[in-house]
């Protein structure tokens, strides 16, 4: 299953560390150790931003996840389940509209 996590950077830490020329080896420390299938990072709300996508197989895993931005940067970490058109399709939708009609 899909999983997007949003992780939201606060100005600081990520100011100092930028500053001191840390950011990107800590970023990369991260994301070499988390693993997402995919990175996007973004503005969001006037903040750094990003968005990764992970392949979800046991929901123990989310605090190794979500930890690292947690502990270094103080960003705030959001999760959403995503379908693809092929997950929306077998979900039964049809099925629930008449059900609850």
């Amino acid at each position: 299953m899909k999983m997007l996590m949003s992780v939201d950077f606060p100005h600081e830490p990520f100011n100092s560390l930028v500053r001191e020329g840390k950011a990107g080896a800590i970023l990369k420390r991260i994301l070499d150790e988390i693993k997402p299938e995919n990175s996007y990072f973004t503005e969001h709300n006037g903040e750094r931003s990003a968005v990764l996508v992970f392949d979800i197989t046991d929901s123990s895993k989310i605090p190794s996840y979500a930890e690292p931005f947690f502990l270094v940067f103080n960003a705030n970490c959001h999760f959403r389940i995503a379908m693809t058109p092929a997950d929306l399709a077998a979900s039964g939708l049809d099925q629930l509209g008449k059900k609850w009609l």
